[in-house]
């Protein structure tokens, strides 16, 4: 069989799955990990904080080492990386005297992985040939959002069939995506994204006052959405108090069907439509969905909220990788990996805001946001806290809109 792009661009979307099968199928483990493994909420906040910490770390490393090894042999270790990591899942709380130390090496293990893939996936596809660039990068990135549903689905159903007490067989099962996916990558064609010769040094393009914005906007992009994302099915259960199925369905399925539908609308319809225009439209609808979230008193309208704001957010991520890339052409793989570690930056921080505040409001029992319980008033406060991601957004984009139209 011969192989081509196609298989390439193929490849590259199961990496976004197998990337959305390491960052969501923990959080629908948390309240389970709470009454098995008696973890806090601290803890929980810690977990999440850490996995996107891991990554971050990943991506320093990989702006000097990528194009070094190539992106061939960083692909397979990505997802052997990943693929073990989610077997340790399965294994490790049970194998370590404090399951909580296991579950930390676990998560330790896929997040490197998953950090790899995030510097990898993207600067494969953009090196591809074709000129909607902008589509293809959005319709990419779309099936991370898949993958997430993918998993939730494919987890409740799991979790209805054979109860969530048998909850370590899931990652063995999911974790044969990368180990596939891994042998993909042995064959595939790849092509490099700039000759080295023409490449701008990292130096250079940090002394761009813009690329500073750039840095910024994807710390929010990732802040927005998985400060959202990751609290959703604990927000859901513990905090409004509908099950664990309707709780995982309504909110972090709907959230990710909708964020992978906004996607993939773009990469359909992208030629037509300002990319600006819609990353401040979905900064603005993305702040809207925050507040719904966290002032309405009906629970289902507050998982509503929660939903929506997967659409919101839909675009900030690819967006802001698109954006970039039409601005630096020369940045390479390196800048690619920078951006990734300030998207990665931002996944650590917004959960980990989140998690911060509602634990000191849960120890405090201060009650700020009309709630049944102290966790409902907890998250929300919490959730109240990351909406100044999607705020600074928005006005990121509205000046770089504003130097865009001056140039």
């Amino acid at each position: 069989m011969k192989y081509t792009y196609k298989h390439t661009l193929h490849a590259c979307c199961l990496g976004y799955i197998t990337q959305a099968i390491i960052n969501n199928l923990t959080p629908l483990l948390f309240v389970t990990f709470q009454r098995e493994f008696s973890v806090s909420l601290e803890q929980i906040g810690l977990l999440i904080s850490f996995n996107f910490a891991v990554q971050l770390l990943t991506d320093l490393v990989s702006i000097k080492y990528v194009d070094r090894i190539g992106y061939r042999r960083a692909a397979i270790i990505a997802h052997v990386l990943s693929f073990l990591g989610l077997i340790a899942l399965a294994v490790f709380p049970f194998m370590f005297s404090s399951a909580y130390l296991g579950l930390l090496i676990a998560m330790m293990v896929s997040a490197m992985g998953g950090g790899l893939l995030e510097v990898l996936i993207s600067p494969i596809v953009e090196s591809l040939p074709g000129e909607e660039k902008a589509s293809v990068m959005s319709l990419l990135h779309s099936f991370y959002c898949w993958g997430h549903v993918a998993v939730v689905v494919v987890s409740t159903g799991y979790f209805l069939l054979f109860g969530v007490e048998k909850w370590f067989y899931l990652p063995l099962f999911w974790a044969t995506v990368p180990l596939l996916n891994m042998l993909l990558f042995f064959k595939v064609p790849l092509r490099v994204l700039v000759a080295e010769e023409e490449r701008i040094p990292l130096l250079k393009l940090f002394k761009r006052k813009f690329f500073w914005l750039f840095f910024v906007l994807m710390v929010c992009a990732g802040a927005s959405e998985q400060a959202m994302s990751q609290w959703a099915s604990l927000f859901a259960e513990t905090g409004l108090g509908v099950s664990k199925t309707m709780g995982d369905l309504l909110g972090p399925c709907a959230f990710a069907i909708l964020m992978g539908s906004v996607r993939t609308f773009y990469g359909i319809k992208g030629s037509k439509i300002n990319l600006e225009k819609m990353l401040i439209f979905s900064s603005i609808l993305c702040v809207a969905c925050y507040l719904l979230a966290v002032f309405s008193q009906n629970p289902l309208i507050s998982l509503v909220g929660c939903s929506l704001c997967g659409f919101a957010v839909g675009m900030m991520w690819p967006g802001t990788f698109s954006m970039s890339a039409r601005n630096f052409p020369q940045g390479g793989t390196a800048m690619f990996a920078v951006l990734a570690l300030a998207g990665d930056l931002g996944c650590s921080m917004g959960p980990g805001l989140v998690g911060l505040v509602s634990n000191t409001v849960k120890e405090n029992g201060i009650f700020m946001f009309t709630g049944s319980n102290i966790n409902e008033s907890g998250l929300k406060t919490g959730l109240f806290a990351a909406i100044i991601f999607p705020i600074l957004m928005w006005v990121g984009v509205a000046v770089l809109k504003r130097k865009n139209r001056t140039v």
